[in-house]
């Protein structure tokens, strides 16, 4: 079942099974009953935000957000790590995250590893602000791992008629996806075990002439690194830039969080 919680649905949810794309990209399909007060708002980078309970402290039950905010101090209330929407089935009431995994550290990986069928998931969403126009001339999508599920969406998305630089960096080989698209696109992976720099293989692009929408998202510094590059050099619409940084190295997401407006002013 859904509650409301700052203003976003919060979701009961069930894991209904798992699989692991890659070594470290496992795909976590949700499902329930809960899962038929989700709405998708129709962006290719819709998200959702997984609730975790933080160990020890006792919750109202039933798991209430609100309750818990007005009752429990603010280091007691769950954390939460931000997931694309990878494909969501109305018809199945099924939600699909792939979720990257490094190590034993941090919570989202830890519990994508570990999830079973039949553990709860609780949700809040959708949050989102994407997808590809049709009234562009060319489509350039770029970013690392944690922005490979909005880019797959996203070329899912557009239409056989549409142009796309597609520019990708991943640890390595093995942590490269099939990505399905029906428009002409030039897609190119790089990895970091062969010295890639994404922001310099951007910088060399050709884009050819007229309008330009750009999805730039990924690690904090490449991102603002890029977003001076195609704002100030390239001169493309800011109206049409969708530009975020989704992590940052060396921050905790907590961490994150706190500076990420100050840092990418």
């Amino acid at each position: 079942m859904a509650q409301r919680g700052e203003g976003k649905p919060l979701i009961r949810a069930r894991v209904v099974r798992t699989e692991r794309l890659t070594p470290h990209m496992i795909r976590i399909v949700c499902g329930g009953e809960g899962l038929a007060a989700f709405r998708h708002n129709g962006f290719t980078d819709c998200y959702v935000k997984v609730l975790f309970r933080v160990p020890g402290v006792e919750y109202p039950g039933p798991f209430d957000l609100d309750a818990v905010k007005a009752t429990l101090p603010r280091e007691a209330w769950p954390r939460m790590r931000t997931y694309t929407v990878r494909h969501h089935d109305p018809d199945a009431s099924e939600l699909t995250l792939d979720v990257l995994v490094h190590g034993d550290e941090g919570l989202g990986g830890p519990w994508a590893a570990g999830a079973r069928p039949g553990d709860e998931v609780l949700l809040r969403g959708p949050g989102g602000a994407y997808a590809p126009r049709d009234d562009v001339d060319h489509h350039l999508l770029v970013g690392d791992e944690a922005a490979l599920p909005a880019i797959a969406a996203s070329l899912e998305a557009l239409s056989p008629e549409a142009t796309a630089t597609v520019r990708l960096v991943v640890e390595d080989a093995d942590e490269q996806l099939p990505l399905a698209t029906k428009a002409n696109v030039d897609l190119r992976w790089l990895r970091r075990v062969e010295g890639a720099d994404l922001a310099a293989e951007v910088r060399g692009l050709d884009l050819g002439h007229g309008r330009v929408q750009a999805f730039v998202h990924g690690e904090a510094a490449m991102v603002r690194d890029l977003r001076g590059h195609l704002l100030n050099e390239r001169g493309l619409d800011r109206e049409l830039l969708s530009i975020s940084g989704y992590w940052r190295q060396g921050r905790t997401d907590e961490a994150w969080r706190q500076e990420k407006k100050a840092f990418m002013a």
